[in-house]
């Protein structure tokens, strides 16, 4: 344990880090991918449920755009083309390809490429594609799916027909989205205040 930053390894080109409970994502330029820590789930993508105390890189792909690793051992990515790609823990069909197995190497959800960003929250997951929509899927408890129940749902799910959704960030057991006006919205568990709604109720 660390108090103070430490580096990993020597690069100088790392992009965005995403991270987990016990583990990271991390894109490197050129469009890479590499994960370290916990692997109990296979949520690294890297075939094995081996531990990593370094980075290692996820297949040898120069395509990935956009990660997520979720804080219960999923991961999530978006690829420059518009697939959709998961991996790890899938018990609640957090991971969104229509069962609940867990998988130790990316698999892609569908066969649409008009996924533009996707967020991964605790055993559920959500995501907006390119024509502005939003869908969710996974674990429903607290209504957090947005979808006017607590009901589980292990694939993609639309939220509504609204077109203005531009970037959503899956919490422990809320959401947060932003619009392209700018507006904020929140749903899901707000007992501590966390949906900024000047309530406490989910």
């Amino acid at each position: 344990t660390y108090s103070s930053p430490v580096q990993v390894g020597a690069l100088t080109n790392w992009l965005e880090p995403s991270a987990g409970v016990y583990s990271t994502l991390a894109l490197v330029f050129g469009d890479t991918l590499w994960a370290w820590g916990r692997n109990t789930k296979g949520q690294l993508g890297d075939g094995t449920t081996t531990v990593r105390s370094s980075p290692v890189q996820v297949g040898a792909l120069t395509t990935w755009a956009q990660i997520s690793s979720a804080p219960y051992q999923s991961s999530y990515a978006v690829k420059t083309d518009g697939t959709l790609w998961v991996w790890g823990f899938n018990h609640k069909g957090q991971l969104g390809v229509g069962n609940t197995t867990d998988y130790s190497s990316p698999v892609q959800v569908g066969a649409l490429t008009d996924w533009s960003v996707v967020s991964g929250g605790s055993y559920y997951a959500v995501g907006t594609k390119t024509d502005g929509t939003l869908w969710a899927w996974g674990y429903g408890q607290y209504g957090k799916l947005g979808l006017g129940n607590t009901t589980d749902y292990s694939s993609p799910v639309q939220v509504g027909a609204l077109t203005d959704w531009s970037k959503p960030e899956a919490g422990y057991a809320h959401v947060a989205s932003v619009k392209t006006d700018g507006t904020m919205w929140t749903i899901g568990k707000g007992t501590n205040g966390q949906l900024g709604d000047g309530t406490n109720v989910s």
